[in-house]
């Protein structure tokens, strides 16, 4: 009896362990996932490069960050040994429709189904959205992709994950930072590459981009979970519809300079906010563009108004120093001359995009710090574009499961910056 008594007291011992195992294992799949992808910049041509291995064997390759980029595109020639992982795309398959719908083509759809046809490869045609080349071929492929997953329970590794991407021609890397073999595009739609990451492990769908002039990184998932006191603080403004580019473009309704309200004509521009009544500039978020563009209207009075809080300031204009127009002496000046305030001023007059003289002041030499806004033109597609030096040493995070974008103040305010994010498997939010 007693021996029965024991084997049954062990038997449901057993059965326990192996619930509280196995509810253990569902918790832990079940755990947000978010993962790092480090960025450098390019001094040359102050592109934005992280390097991502992908295929079998996998090979790490050299990628231009896209912010609003519909997809990730290569040149697959690039390989010494072709990828033994590699699938080809059918043309009438959901994963082709879905990459193409960023051109908001119904030629999918509409075209006869043709038996001989139908399995030949996807065909998606990539864009250098800095030459504004737009390839001729580009065959859609699914391979092995491998990114860092540096949470701290799983001590940082790297995990692979089936990714669509498509392969171009050689002359579609003209305009590229040397060595890059294509573009990574972190945009809103389907097929991009963050959105692919939140469907393979479905997690939240945030996207955390924090550039730096030398050492940045971007974030995929939610990374909230470890308390940063940054991420904490980010003020929030919602993203408007931009089917069917997909970019990341927000609302600017004012710019104040020291205080004092710009008027923002935004009538000759393609992207003037016109058609839900509201008043303001629709401003595009990029890191294609190394400094912020306005149209021109906008930044003749920005120019104009900025100079005159300069000299207010007894800050001493100097010559232009291209592409830069307005340009002043730093001279005795340790840090830098104390200079004009810049504010985006977003949906209500209490949230604010505000620009200090890290983010607004390129230092061009010793003696010289130069306005980093240049005129975009009379008739842009966006009235603004900020670019990624205004990016810089800020925290920017987009949610894009309630549309909404988030960012922080600068960093270096904060006594520091993106740069000292720590690369390592060990990495927590508290780093930035």
């Amino acid at each position: 009896m007693d021996s029965s008594l024991a084997t049954m007291a062990y038997s449901f011992a057993m059965i326990i362990s192996f619930l509280l195992c196995l509810m253990s294992t569902l918790s832990h799949s079940l755990s947000p996932v978010w993962f790092l992808i480090p960025v450098t910049k390019d001094a040359s041509t102050l592109q934005y490069i992280t390097t991502l291995s992908y295929g079998t064997p996998l090979l790490p390759t050299k990628l231009v960050l896209d912010l609003g980029g519909p997809f990730l595109w290569l040149h697959c020639a690039s390989r010494n040994t072709p990828s033994s992982s590699s699938l080809t795309t059918p043309h009438r398959s959901l994963q082709c429709f879905t990459a193409k719908t960023h051109k908001s083509t119904n030629s999918f759809l509409s075209s006869p189904v043709d038996e001989v046809h139908q399995y030949h490869p996807c065909q998606v045609f990539p864009e250098n959205s800095i030459t504004g080349t737009v390839a001729s071929e580009g065959e859609l492929v699914e391979d092995l992709m491998a990114l860092q997953s540096p949470q701290e329970e799983e001590g940082g590794q790297l995990v692979e994950h089936q990714s669509l991407f498509t392969c171009s021609p050689t002359t579609l890397l003209n305009g590229l930072a040397r060595g890059a073999r294509g573009m990574l595009g972190l945009g809103r739609s389907r097929s991009s590459f963050p959105s692919q990451v939140f469907d393979n492990f479905s997690t939240h769908r945030k996207l955390t981009l924090c550039l730096s002039s030398s050492k940045g990184v971007v974030l995929l998932g939610n990374v909230a979970t470890y308390e940063s006191e940054v991420l904490k603080s980010l003020t929030f403004t919602p993203l408007i519809t931009s089917f069917p580019r997909q970019e990341y473009i927000i609302n600017v309704s004012s710019v104040k300079i020291n205080g004092n309200r710009l008027s923002l004509d935004t009538s000759s521009s393609e992207s003037s906010n016109e058609q839900d009544g509201s008043v303001g500039a629709l401003t595009l978020l990029s890191t294609i563009l190394p400094y912020t563009t306005m149209q021109s209207s906008i930044y003749n009075s920005f120019k104009t108004s900025f100079e005159d809080a300069a000299v207010a300031m007894n800050m001493t204009r100097v010559a232009s120093v291209a592409p830069f127009e307005l340009c002043f002496s730093s001279r005795g000046e340790q840090a830098g001359p104390s200079v004009p305030v810049i504010e985006l001023v977003l949906q209500s007059e209490m949230v604010k995009w505000t620009i200090h003289g890290r983010n607004s002041m390129v230092r061009v030499s010793d003696e010289v710090v130069c306005l980093g806004f240049l005129d975009g033109g009379v008739n842009p597609r966006n009235s603004i574009v900020i670019g990624g030096y205004q990016l810089e040493d800020v925290v920017v995070q987009f949610d894009l499961a309630t549309s909404m974008v988030g960012f922080s103040s600068s960093l270096v305010a904060k006594n520091t910056k993106c740069s000292d994010f720590k690369f390592a498997s060990s990495i927590t939010a508290d780093s930035i």
